[in-house]
């Protein structure tokens, strides 16, 4: 039988393009969208349901539609870049709850609700962004970068107190810069090489414990 993965935030972009690479090498996937995405509706043999990451009552219910045990793996795939000002002074307390339960406490919503779902030895991985290490940051962008190294500190817990007692691999995922909307058209890296090399990783994931890589596989500092 062939290996099931469980994307969400497959609309377009990484997250598309994800839906894609696995489905060409052959896993069965599930992929989700927030509102219709013709393109991913478009894209093959894909199980596709309706998803958002501030909405428990969005995905609650997929436990019973699949099952527990039922996906060798799940990345969860939501994101915005947050208010374009991106300062800490000019944030509002709408600014700051829109970005935080979308890119951080949402995901991490999403990832507990849904571990059941995966098989002892699965990978459950989160798409964060080298913004997201503190070591590496070079300040600005603040919202963005806040909210992905409060998804990566959630992610850690997840893999400590959640799933490492079944042998999940708990993955923080850096995708590179994509030429994506977010990305923009100056960004170095295809979609395609970015999910061929993410997809790869995902792959060779195994084991418990927590870990924080970019597409090539290789450790970001925490």
């Amino acid at each position: 039988m062939s290996k099931k993965i469980l994307i969400v935030g497959a609309s377009r972009g990484i997250g598309l393009g994800l839906a894609k690479e696995f489905a060409s090498r052959g896993w069965g996937v599930v992929a989700s969208e927030r509102t219709r995405s013709d393109e991913l509706h478009g894209a093959g043999e894909i199980d596709i349901v309706t998803v958002d990451v501030t909405e428990p009552d969005s995905y609650l219910g997929l436990k019973n539609k699949f099952g527990e045990g039922s996906l060798d793996a799940i990345i969860v795939n939501a994101g915005i870049t947050g208010a374009s000002h991106q300062s800490a002074e000019q944030a509002t307390d709408e600014e700051i709850a829109h970005v935080m339960q979308t890119n951080a406490y949402g995901p991490a919503r999403v990832g507990k609700a849904l571990l059941p779902m995966l098989k002892d030895g699965g990978t459950l991985a989160f798409m964060s962004s080298l913004m997201g290490s503190i070591a590496d940051s070079s300040g600005g962008y603040e919202f963005y970068r806040v909210s992905k190294v409060s998804l990566n500190m959630l992610a850690k817990g997840i893999a400590e107190q959640q799933a490492k007692e079944r042998d999940v691999e708990v993955l923080s995922l850096h995708p590179g810069w994509v030429q994506t909307d977010m990305g923009g058209p100056n960004a170095k890296i295809t979609v395609e090489e970015s999910c061929k090399g993410l997809a790869d990783v995902v792959e060779k994931a195994g084991g418990a414990g927590y870990r924080f890589v970019n597409y090539k596989g290789e450790q970001i500092p925490f």
